[in-house]
This record gives structure tokens, C-alpha cells and sequence, in this order.
């Protein structure tokens, strides 16, 4: 039988079985960050039944997240030199195995291993990779695409809290976990819709496709690399003899690309510990446990809107060469949020505050990736955001204890809020400053090219044009003279 011939498309479709790729997006975001989420409903189980206090089980959280983020460029590295589908599969068997094993567990080192860093390793195989696919599907529609996609943590988690809580009722932590392990291998099915993609302009010879102004910064990135690999491809005759693959990673000694990846790592520690505090402190301030909850509830469904407005709005034309500004704009909106948390002490004031956190939240989640793409291309979003989402994992792993700490000895929260949304906020105000010195580095430079534009001159004899810029050489100045005397 025949090999089936791959289809070259000159562009992504921005349609088409990409829709079908938004939906296994959204399925894995499901089955990976909303069950991550998740798993803190297990806590109190885990207590009772292990006799263990918050702080050593609070660890499996904390490990299942660091897990997830800290394996994220295995996850591109597999996805790259095998496939996607070959990845999000073996990330779908692993996550599921590492539930299933957790439901036999006899001791919380048992759950550290299967529940944290087993579990944490399948979703790292499944998320990074699945996320990069979309965008090699969308160009024009990439912001509204990304943001159904990642909606999935949202509406997963809304879906999903109040049926783990009925499994555990029902079956007790053990049984809940075993059905887990069976729902998350979903994510084999989901690897199954990642049909590959190619483009023509990976296979236009690079030089040639680089002369072509209609070519973006992005493609000329991508196609650098493609250029490289190419020889080594002639030499062995095969694609996959490519022995470059440093060359994935040639986007970390880019400015703008180190500069991205510090604002990351402040980002990633004042964002994580919102969702462990927030209902200690609602319910420290005098709200009621249903209240408290109700304002997690209001997070993870404005998280949604978030998700899918923002990336509808960033697509428009009009705001589409803004999206990085406006990235920085919702992070450093989280921040200030995170400032004024301490002044609100009651429930009208807690609800307007879980309504603006979650819309901003979920506005750069959606734009992460939007983001990371513009500053590397396509042709290595996915090894990119593998180390976007590798630098999220200390400040995961490190920033919850530290603001339970702060809390301990301050006896206040205050000291933990400030310090969060001062981190945001820095994040921002990084991108911002090195926004603001490129433009001023690029304004001399386009001054320049308007001077020498204006000192140009052109003759023209019949068929003969003679371009002059500055100074004339002496053989231009006797050709004139010539042209002059007839």
C-alpha cells in the first residue's frame, strides 16, 4: 500500500481541521491543568486518612505543578523528533498510570511519586506540545484560537470540582482516583486529532524566500534554521538524520527572547498563590465557607471569559500589532489587583476584586503563547514555550510555601499580597522598559534612512539611470559632463 503524500499549504489555514486541533487543545488543558486544580479537593482526604498536617501534603500539589512545568521541554523535545500524537499519547498513558497507582497508595511518599512527579510528567508530554500545534494551525485567527483553547482550565475545573467531590462521597479518595486515571486517558484520544502540518515555505530554498519583503521577522527566524539543516539533510538523505538539534534552541541568546523569560519567571511566583489563599483569607476576613468558595467559583468562570474575549479582541485588526502591550497590560492589572487585596475585607468587595483578577488572568494565559511566537517564530514555538513553561515551575514550586511562611510570621496575609503583586508588577514593568529601548534604539537608525533617502538623485538617459547618493565619483561627474556637452 501506498504512503499517503503529506499536503503542503502555502499558509496556515486559520480553519479547517485546526478547529478540530483547538479542540484537542482544549480537551488536554482539561484533562492536565483542570485535574492539577484538582487534586486539592483530595486534600483534606489525605489528611484525615494519613494523619499528616496542610504543609507535607500541600507538597503534592506543589510537586504535581513543579513536575508538569520543569518536564515541559521533554515534552517539546519527543514532540519534535518523533510527533506530537507520539507525545500527547505517551503523556496520556503515563498521567493515567500515575493516577491509577495513586489509588493503592500507603503513605504520602507513595502519592509524592505517583501523584506528583509520575502524574506531572504525563501532563508535561501532553500540554506544551498540544499548545505549539495550534499555532502552527493559526496566523490570523491565532489569539481567538489560543484563548477556546486554553479555556479548558476554566470550565474544566468549574465541571470537574464538584464531581470529584461526589466520586469521593460516593467511592472514597481511592475510588475517585481510579476513575480519574480512566478519564485522563482521554488525552490518547486527543493526541490522535494532532494531524501534522506542513507549509511550502519550509521547503522553499531559504536564501531565495528571504529576499522577498513580504517575508515577517518570524518566518526569516524560521527559515535561518531551516537553511542549517538543510545540508546535513542532503548528506544523509533523510530528514530525520538532522543531527542540529542545538538549533532548536538558538532563540535563548535572543534579547528579546531572555528578556520575556525573566518577566516570566516574577510572573509565574505572584500568580500561583492567589489560588491556595484566597478562601484562607475570605474566611479570615469573616466570609462564610460558601462565600469563600463562590469566589473560586467566580474565578474560574471569569477565567473563561478572559480566555475567549481577549484573544476575540487581540485578533482585531486594530489591536492585533499590540498584543505584546497588551500582555504587559494584564499582567501588571493582576499585580495591582494583588496590591489592593488587603483593604478589602468583606464579600461585596472580595467579588468585584475575583472578577477583575480572573478576566486578567485568563487575558494572559490566552496571550503566553501568542506572545512567545512573535518573539521566535513558528518553526521553534514549541521548544520556546517547553522552556516558557520550564521556568514557570520553581516560582510554582517555591512561591506558596514562602507566602504560607510570610504568613506564619507576620500573622497576616498583607506581607504575602504585596510581595505578589510587587512581582507581577516588576514583570510588567520589564517588558515595558525593553519595549520602550527598542523603539528608541530603532528611531536614529529610521531618521538615517530618511536623510540618505532625500540626498538621492537620479538622472535618467533614455534607457540609462544614474543613482547618486552624497559625493559623485569622478567617473559619474565625467559621464554627466559628457551627457551635458551633447
Amino acid at each position: 500500500m501506498a504512503a499517503p503524500k503529506k499536503i503542503l499549504l502555502s499558509s496556515p489555514p486559520d480553519g479547517g481541521w485546526g478547529w478540530m486541533i483547538v479542540v484537542g487543545c482544549f480537551l488536554v488543558t482539561i484533562c492536565t491543568r483542570a485535574v492539577t486544580r484538582c487534586i486539592s479537593i483530595f486534600f483534606v482526604e489525605f489528611q484525615t486518612y494519613f494523619a499528616q498536617d496542610y504543609a507535607r501534603t500541600a507538597w503534592i500539589h506543589s510537586i504535581a505543578d513543579c513536575a508538569t512545568m520543569l518536564c515541559a521541554p521533554l515534552g517539546s523535545f519527543i514532540s519534535n523528533h518523533l510527533s506530537c500524537q507520539v507525545g500527547i499519547m505517551l503523556g496520556g498513558l503515563l498521567a493515567s498510570a500515575g493516577l491509577i497507582l495513586s489509588s493503592f497508595a500507603t503513605s504520602l511518599e507513595h502519592l509524592y511519586f505517583s501523584l506528583g512527579v509520575l502524574t506531572g510528567l504525563g501532563f508535561a508530554l501532553c500540554y506544551s506540545p498540544a499548545i505549539a500545534m495550534v499555532g502552527k494551525y493559526f496566523n490570523k485567527k491565532k489569539a481567538l484560537a489560543y484563548g477556546i483553547a486554553m479555556s479548558g482550565s476554566g470550565i474544566g475545573t468549574f465541571i470537574l470540582a464538584p464531581v470529584v467531590q461526589l466520586l469521593i462521597e460516593q467511592f472514597s479518595w481511592r475510588g475517585a482516583l481510579l476513575i480519574l486515571g480512566g478519564f485522563v486517558l482521554n488525552l490518547c484520544v486527543c493526541g490522535a486529532l494532532m494531524r501534522p502540518i506542513t507549509l511550502k515555505e519550509d521547503h522553499k530554498h531559504p536564501p531565495e524566500f528571504l529576499e522577498q519583503e513580504y517575508v515577517s521577522e518570524a518566518q526569516k527566524q524560521d527559515l535561518k534554521q531551516l537553511s542549517i539543516c538543510s545540508p546535513l539533510i542532503k548528506a544523509w538523505s533523510h530528514e530525520g538524520l538532522c543531527c542540529c538539534s542545538w538549533q532548536e534552541y538558538n532563540f535563548l541568546l535572543m534579547p528579546d527572547f531572555m528578556v520575556l523569560a525573566v518577566s516570566v519567571l516574577f510572573m509565574a511566583y505572584g500568580c500561583s498563590p492567589l489560588f491556595v489563599y484566597l478562601v484562607p483569607y475570605a474566611l479570615s476576613v469573616g466570609v462564610s465557607h460558601q462565600q469563600a468558595a463562590f469566589l473560586m467559583s467566580i474565578l474560574g468562570v471569569i477565567d473563561i471569559v478572559g480566555n475567549i474575549t481577549f484573544g476575540w479582541l487581540t485578533d482585531r485588526r486594530w489591536l492585533k500589532k499590540y498584543r505584546y502591550v497588551c500582555y504587559l497590560f494584564a499582567v501588571g492589572m493582576d499585580g495591582l489587583c494583588y496590591l489592593f487585596l488587603p483593604v478589602l475585607q468583606n464579600f461585596p468587595m472580595l467579588v468585584p476584586f475575583s472578577f477583575t483578577f480572573g478576566y486578567f488572568d485568563g487575558a494572559y494565559v490566552t496571550l503566553i503563547p501568542v506572545v512567545t511566537a512573535d518573539v521566535v517564530g513558528t518553526a521553534s514555538l514549541s521548544s520556546a514555550l517547553g522552556v516558557v513553561y520550564f521556568l514557570h515551575a520553581l516560582p510554582y514550586l517555591v512561591s506558596p510555601p514562602i507566602a504560607g511562611w510570610l504568613v506564619d510570621t507576620t500573622r497576616s496575609y498583607t506581607a504575602s499580597f504585596i510581595l505578589c503583586g510587587f512581582s507581577m508588577m516588576f514583570s510588567s514593568t520589564l517588558l515595558c522598559f525593553a519595549r520602550l529601548a527598542k523603539k528608541i534604539k530603532r528611531t536614529p537608525l529610521r531618521s538615517l534612512t530618511r536623510d540618505t533617502d532625500t540626498k538621492q538623485q537620479i538622472w535618467t538617459n533614455g534607457a540609462t539611470a544614474y543613482s547618486v547618493s552624497g559625493d559623485l565619483d569622478q567617473k559619474d561627474v565625467e559621464i554627466l559632463a559628457t551627457e551635458a556637452n551633447r
